[in-house]
């Protein structure tokens, strides 16, 4: 029983990233271009489980090659938006589209000039009326038993976000050497960088001998 539960939520997050990946259309174009084109960084905002999908959304740009922070949409209000610069982008990620917090911050981005693009659960909603590319994040229903808890609506706004990513990587032909300057530390900046060079020993601190040395005297 435990384990049918288990699958069954994977399967059907799995199904919901298909159908997702079946819907995406001319508006991921033009939300790469206008991230290409447009100066500064991205802009990444949601609220709730929306908000954590953001944030990692936010460091997976950053890391790829487009510079991104986030932004809490209650903070926002409250000082936060300091973080904005004119003509940015800006990228919300909504499963309702009516959140509150999220419709007061569209016309503050507007007065900046900025690109909205909405990662969006509900194509009819307030929020998808006033964004200038919207990306589809439909679900037909979430994985838990209740049909309540964000589990494949969230799995889907995730994915959409690392196929935007992945996408802008392609267009900036970011190599792997780019990826390496901006992970120095851990083990994947050991994989990348790491040469023998830097570790091998040289000079005096080498233990040499010559061919004629007495054994005794070498491994003294």
């Amino acid at each position: 029983m435990i384990l049918t539960v288990a699958r069954e939520a994977l399967l059907c997050e799995a199904e919901a990233l298909r159908t997702a990946a079946e819907r995406l259309d001319n508006n991921l174009v033009r939300a790469v271009e206008a991230i290409l084109s447009r100066p500064g960084k991205v802009i990444v905002t949601g609220l709730g489980k929306s908000g954590h999908i953001a944030r990692k959304l936010a460091a997976t740009l950053s890391s790829t090659g487009t510079p991104s922070v986030f932004l809490h949409a209650a903070e926002a209000a409250h000082g936060d938006l300091g973080v904005c610069s004119p003509g940015e982008v800006v990228i919300i990620l909504s499963k309702s589209g009516t959140t509150s917090d999220l419709l007061n911050l569209v016309p503050i981005f507007r007065k900046l000039d900025a690109f909205l693009i909405g990662i969006l659960g509900n194509l009819q909603s307030p929020l998808a009326a006033q964004l200038d590319a919207v990306l589809d994040a439909r679900v037909s229903c979430e994985a838990d038993p209740l049909n309540l808890t964000p589990t494949a609506s969230t799995t889907v706004a995730l994915g959409i976000g690392d196929a935007l990513a992945i996408a802008l990587m392609r267009a900036r032909s970011f190599s792997d050497a780019d990826f390496a300057r901006n992970h120095p530390g851990g083990q994947l900046g050991r994989n990348l960088q790491l040469t023998v060079e830097d570790v091998m020993h040289s000079g005096d601190e080498v233990a040499w001998a010559k061919p004629e040395d007495a054994l005794r005297q070498v491994v003294i």
